[in-house]
């Protein structure tokens, strides 16, 4: 199953994140040139292979627990728990993508979100996103 959510996370991963870089410099109002739509892209493909994988994780497991609940709440509580599992990676992709950390590792970027108080910034706009859309 974990296998499964992995590779689904980079089928995903490798068709959004040319979509998430462009979208990542309109939200900070920063230009950029069609050949830099692949940057970040390492970061997507890790972000999505993790957060698939939580998802069908908590998926499994919840059917294994023998919750009893409605398609649309299983599918926005284990959304939900799997972006929490995974948000500072997302918070990682999208600091690398800004074009603000160029030749910076994903190590040094975390430890900086971390430091700066920035780790699970955007958390609940995100949660609520994805219980709608996922539920």
């Amino acid at each position: 199953v974990v296998l499964a959510g992995f590779c689904g996370g980079i089928g995903r991963g490798l068709v959004e994140a040319p979509f998430e870089m462009v979208k990542v410099r309109r939200q900070i109002q920063s230009q950029w040139k069609f050949k830099e739509v692949m940057k970040g892209s390492g970061t997507t493909l890790f972000r999505n292979s993790f957060l698939f994988s939580s998802f069908v994780v908590y998926m499994d497991l919840s059917k294994q627990f023998g919750l009893n609940l409605s398609p649309f709440w299983m599918g926005g509580i284990c959304a939900n728990l799997a972006w929490l599992t995974i948000w500072p990676l997302d918070v990682v992709k999208s600091r690398m993508q800004s074009g603000k950390y160029e030749g910076k590792s994903m190590l040094h970027v975390l430890t900086d979100a971390r430091q700066s108080g920035h780790l699970y910034r955007g958390l609940w706009s995100g949660l609520m996103r994805s219980f709608v859309a996922n539920g």
